[in-house]
């Protein structure tokens, strides 16, 4: 509450900020509400242009706040001004927003980017694929002609034994045989076990 002076009277001087921050030190409520109403709006203002956010700047502001009533102690008038001591504080608590929302984003987008890559790794399977596959035809060229054409027609044209037999022109059973030999056959080269 201010009063007013007498006329003629000059206003009683406030006390410098540096004299409140020791008060302050000491757990002076009184003395920290001046230096409150000295410095909130300071500190609003610096706040306020690192994070350009309405919002955030008055949380951060009231942090730093927070902070100059708790570490009150920690001033040194012989390192600089109250004002300044205060203003670095708040300085240094709005850039540690700004690379705390940073990080968050760089979480968030390395945690989205993780949930996009696929469980396998699609160069492996390719390869591995890539590799089965020529395997298979070299084992396929180790057959008989009549064994890789049985072999061909009944399991990658999804043919019959008798539409095999047909389209060959031979007995079924011929046709059997051939299959099952080239199947023993594939599954000997292959390494595969029975």
């Amino acid at each position: 509450m201010n009063r007013i002076a007498p006329l003629g009277a000059s206003p009683a001087p406030e006390p410098d900020l540096q004299a409140l921050m020791g008060r302050t030190a000491k757990g002076s409520q009184e003395a920290f509400a001046a230096v409150y109403d000295r410095v909130a709006g300071p500190v609003f203002g610096v706040v306020r242009s690192v994070l350009r956010d309405h919002a955030q700047s008055e949380e951060v502001a009231q942090e730093v706040l927070i902070e100059v009533w708790r570490s009150a102690a920690r001033y040194r008038p012989d390192r600089g001004t109250a004002m300044n001591w205060v203003l670095t504080l708040a300085h240094r608590r709005a850039i540690d927003r700004v690379r705390s929302v940073e990080a968050s984003a760089a979480r968030e987008r390395q945690a989205a980017f993780l949930d996009r890559t696929p469980e396998f790794d699609e160069v492996t399977e390719q390869v591995e694929h890539r590799l089965e596959r020529e395997q298979v035809r070299r084992c396929l060229r180790g057959l008989t002609e009549l064994q890789r054409q049985s072999v061909t027609l009944a399991y990658y044209r999804g043919l019959t034994y008798r539409e095999v037999a047909e389209l060959l022109a031979l007995p079924l059973g011929t046709v059997k045989t051939r299959l099952r030999d080239g199947l023993i056959r594939l599954r000997d080269c292959l390494g595969v076990n029975a």
